[in-house]
């Protein structure tokens, strides 16, 4: 398999530390609001990577932290008149929620929390300061960038060039204009704060997620992911903290994704096209979301519309439809023997899925070999088909999807029979009250599902178009 790694800019084949085993560090939210639309791409895609990788075999330990602790959660607190952990827990349940109904497979991730590992961010500034890597200004306690090695690898952005666009406050004692905070001092006796060498306070942002990567998957970890916001200077300042800590190489591939527009703009509040995923969720189920995250390739930039959302959906349920059926034809499917050729051809489609996936993750080819298994179904399966070939068909349909994490919702959807004839109903309805406008609305969309109806003298009839 190989994986596009952001700090050589190629793509490269993956060789993990470990045989067998992958470690996975994917940079989580910050908990003090609702998780909005941008921050469920890095949790589908990187969930899916996990996927991916136990279907290939692998042993993973996939890792997403909780930062729950910050000058944004100490705001909300501040403004609600609750304590801070009201708000962390909060917003953790919700997060945990979208999660859920995004099909994230919260059982097998490890989400550690900032405030866990404080004595152990302690004991990593100690270090960096007994290294003279860090130094301490009346309790804040910085790291000196002039120390790190190659600092800016990662973002490719010149350490030079950055100190000259920035300025440092007059009332500053940082010694660089790009230093940043290791540890923050406790501004007022109302902030959370815990005890240090250097008087009451709290880590920083990049420390948290340079100590719990650690903690947990050890000095170098094999794949540290996020969306590409996080590149600088997050990402740079944990790469440097923790290689001028350890001398060692923090993690062996970079993997970021790419951002989201909404009607082709770049989301922002400011512009009112911020979209969050409890919002979304009143009018498309998220494993629509999640469809939708996964058929753009995970580093090019993704819209979201109401017609992209639209269509998704539909293409969603086509996909539900051609699993039912097949469900249906193995009820009554025969024993007898099957074709050697359309064996072969499931097998097929199934190795262009795992071409797709081990080229980069890339989901969207991926979403197209789970459409041209429905579609050879739908084409080459009926009531005389033989038991093993449906079985097969079905079996590669669910573990294809399975890495996807879609489909998985059979026990949500309406029964397909039960379902078109409701529609139908409601069309012949529509026709004989002259509304023909609606009657031709679900003509078309039940064709966006793969029905078609056919109008003759005894009644309505349907098929799935093959």
């Amino acid at each position: 398999m190989k994986v596009y790694n952001t700090m050589t800019r190629k793509k490269e084949e993956f060789v993990p530390i470990e045989e067998n085993k992958v470690g996975i560090y994917v940079c989580g939210p910050t908990v003090y609001n609702y998780i909005h639309v941008g921050n469920a791409r890095p949790m589908v895609v990187f969930d899916t990577l996990r996927r991916y990788f136990q279907y290939k075999g692998y042993e993973v330990k996939y890792v997403s932290n909780f930062t729950d602790i910050d000058d944004k959660i100490i705001e909300k607190a501040k403004q609600e008149k609750v304590d801070y952990t009201e708000i962390t827990k909060k917003y953790i349940q919700a997060y945990l929620d979208n999660s859920r109904d995004l099909n994230f497979n919260e059982d097998a991730t490890i989400h550690p929390r900032a405030t866990e590992y404080i004595g152990k961010m302690i004991e990593f500034v100690k270090g960096l300061e007994d290294k003279d890597i860090a130094y301490n200004v009346d309790g804040d306690v910085y790291f000196d960038i002039t120390k790190a090695k190659d600092y800016g690898k990662l973002s490719k952005k010149n350490i030079e060039e950055l100190q000259a666009g920035k300025r440092i406050e007059v009332s500053s004692e940082k010694r660089n204009a790009m230093d940043f905070a290791l540890w923050k001092r406790r501004k007022e006796e109302s902030e959370p704060a815990w005890e240090s060498p250097w008087g009451m306070g709290r880590p920083g942002w990049h420390l948290e997620c340079s100590v719990m990567a650690g903690s947990i998957l050890g000095d170098t970890i094999d794949i540290h992911a996020g969306g590409e916001d996080l590149q600088f200077p997050h990402h740079e300042n944990e790469i440097a903290q923790s290689e001028s800590l350890h001398d060692k190489n923090f993690a062996n591939y970079w993997m970021h994704n790419s951002m989201i527009t909404v009607d082709n703009e770049k989301m922002s509040k400011s512009k009112g096209n911020f979209f969050l995923l409890n919002d979304i969720g009143k009018s498309y189920d998220l494993e629509v979301v999640r469809f939708w995250l996964l058929s753009v390739h995970y580093r090019k930039p993704i819209n979201f519309s109401k017609d992209v959302m639209e269509a998704t959906k539909n293409g969603l349920e086509r996909l539900y439809n051609g699993k039912k059926r097949i469900e249906n034809l193995l009820e009554n499917a025969k024993e007898k023997d099957a074709s050697e050729e359309l064996l072969k051809e499931v097998d097929s489609i199934v190795e262009s899925f795992e071409e797709a996936m081990d080229d980069d993750l890339n989901t969207a080819d991926g979403v197209t070999s789970i459409y041209d298994l429905v579609k050879f179904a739908n084409t080459n399966l009926n009531e005389d088909s033989s038991k093993e070939l449906v079985q097969k068909t079905l079996d590669s349909l669910n573990a294809l999807a399975e890495v996807l994490g879609i489909l998985t919702k059979k026990e949500e959807k309406e029964n397909l029979d039960e379902f078109v004839e409701k529609m139908i109903e409601e069309r012949t309805r529509a026709r004989s009250e002259k509304d023909f406008k609606k009657a031709d609305e679900i003509r078309d969309k039940l064709a966006e599902m793969g029905i078609k109806l056919k109008d003759t003298r005894d009644g309505v009839t349907w098929e799935i178009i093959k």
